[in-house]
């Protein structure tokens, strides 16, 4: 029995070893028996809804004949699928439930995992991601039937269909209510696009080109493997466009990971930008030229440039725990700007409680068209106001029983880490240090991955340098 659990974004596990359409049945089957529970409670989100579900995957190895096998399972409980014609994005699938009331959506994807993963990802009536206490239920559902050893009487492998939507022309339509298309179209850009064989294809390179402008696309072909590498745009994930910007056929880049749900931004010179600044620009931008109001919410691990911008233009911040799901839920109740975390995730108010990262790409192209300056130029100016901001992230493999040692000693709360006093702790993810000087360091153990990430941010290059030393230092114990 393979025990299926929902960490930061879903379930993923390696195709073929515990990703098998015998655990996606069943895994469905719980998803399915969680939603005919809440249809029948009379003050449900979804009561008095049409019984339909978005289905959507991404471009990864038998992602539609995954989609097809939960379809299969959903119909037989009186659940009507409706499959997203092609690899969809994560942000348009997420709209597509909104824009269709569904009752909820599940999409195929490992979004920016290695090529053999594949994964599932169930989102609610409103879109987000499901928070825990909805994929809690889902997991207890799940285990019952494999308790109970249920299985599925499937059609022969194939056969099996289900209607089709295409749900690119909503998407499209929505987006115009967030992104000034006209000042992008008046700058007459030159934009360098890297889609990572995925499914950003055909969106964020087409709202450019419709937009006047001329854009310069790399991997832009389906291809399953990504390539050889992860489809994360990253500085290694966007180096091509980098190079191509710093020649001078491109203004900037743009690029997106596998289910495009999360961007990379490269600017005039070619340097990749951290998802941190681009997070702390969109809110200077929405609230400085588009006249926007509310606060700003980010995750615990992410840079407090984002807080910085926020006191300089009055604006409230939250803090949330990882995840979208946690960032979605605030913006559901209340009026939030823009919410993001430092893994390359955002959304702005009105839009999808998701990560969307074509809005973010689109969101960063309208800024320098605005302001007729590079998004460098932009932070310079905004350093002298809120000083400087150098942050980093480690990722550190470790032997279950060695991880589990080390989450107790954090646990425990430190009174120094290295030379550096600790002045506050919090535990709202994970352990996180504020130091002197407003520098901070976090550690937390990756919901999709084996790993300890710990974040480090300071005030200077040497003083990151040290944190990062005292850091090594402290996990290698």
């Amino acid at each position: 029995m393979t025990s299926i659990k929902f960490g930061t974004s879903g379930w993923r596990e390696i195709i073929a070893r515990d990703f098998t359409f015998e655990n996606v049945r069943v895994a469905t089957q719980g998803i399915a028996d969680y939603l005919n529970a809440e249809l029948r409670k009379p003050d449900s989100a979804v009561s008095g809804r049409k019984p339909i579900l978005i289905l959507g995957h991404d471009a990864r190895f038998l992602g539609r004949e995954f989609s097809l096998a939960a379809a299969e399972v959903l119909a037989a409980n009186g659940i009507e699928p409706l499959l997203c014609d092609r690899e969809t994005p994560t942000p348009v699938i997420a709209h597509t439930i909104r824009h269709k009331k569904a009752i909820g959506g599940i999409n195929m994807t490992a979004s920016h995992n290695p090529a053999e993963y594949q994964g599932l990802k169930f989102s609610t009536y409103n879109g987000a991601p499901a928070t825990p206490e909805v994929t809690n239920q889902i997991e207890a559902n799940i285990v019952k039937l494999q308790t109970a050893h249920w299985t599925f009487n499937a059609a022969q492998f194939g056969t099996f269909t289900c209607k089709e939507i295409n749900p690119q022309p909503e998407y499209f339509k929505a987006l115009h209510k967030f992104i000034k298309f006209d000042v992008i179209k008046k700058a007459k850009m030159k934009i360098a696009v890297e889609l990572m064989y995925g499914t950003g294809r055909g969106y964020l390179d087409t709202l450019l080109e419709k937009n006047g402008v001329q854009v310069t696309r790399f991997h832009d072909e389906k291809n399953p493997l990504f390539g050889g590498i992860h489809p994360e745009p990253n500085a290694h994930g966007m180096a091509a466009v980098s190079k191509l910007v710093r020649s001078g056929k491109a203004q900037m880049g743009l690029g997106l990971d596998g289910d495009a749900d999360r961007f990379g931004i490269v600017d005039k010179d070619g340097t990749w930008l951290t998802p941190n600044q681009v997070l702390a620009l969109a809110l200077y931008h929405l609230k400085k030229n588009r006249g926007w109001t509310g606060a700003v919410v980010r995750t615990v691990p992410t840079s407090h440039q984002v807080d910085a911008v926020a006191e300089l233009l009055g604006v409230k911040v939250h803090e949330t725990p990882v995840g979208f799901k946690y960032i979605g839920a605030l913006m559901e109740s209340e009026p939030i700007i823009v919410g993001g975390e430092e893994s390359g995730g955002l959304s702005v108010k009105g839009h999808v409680p998701e990560k969307d990262g074509i809005l973010a790409c689109l969101l960063m192209a309208e800024l320098v068209a605005t302001e007729k300056k590079s998004l460098g130029q932009i932070l310079k100016e905004l350093s002298k106001k809120i000083g400087n901001f150098y942050s980093d992230r480690i990722n550190i493999s470790f032997a279950p029983e060695k991880k589990a040692e080390l989450l107790t000693k954090l646990g425990s709360g430190l009174t120094s880490i290295g030379s550096f006093t600790v002045e506050k702790f919090i535990t709202t993810d994970g352990y996180k240090f504020l130091l002197p000087n407003k520098e901070w360091v976090a550690f937390r153990a990756s919901g999709t991955e084996p790993l300890i990430r710990c974040y480090i941010e300071a005030k200077t290059p040497a003083g990151l340098k040290k944190l990062q030393v005292a850091c090594r230092a402290l996990l290698a114990a």
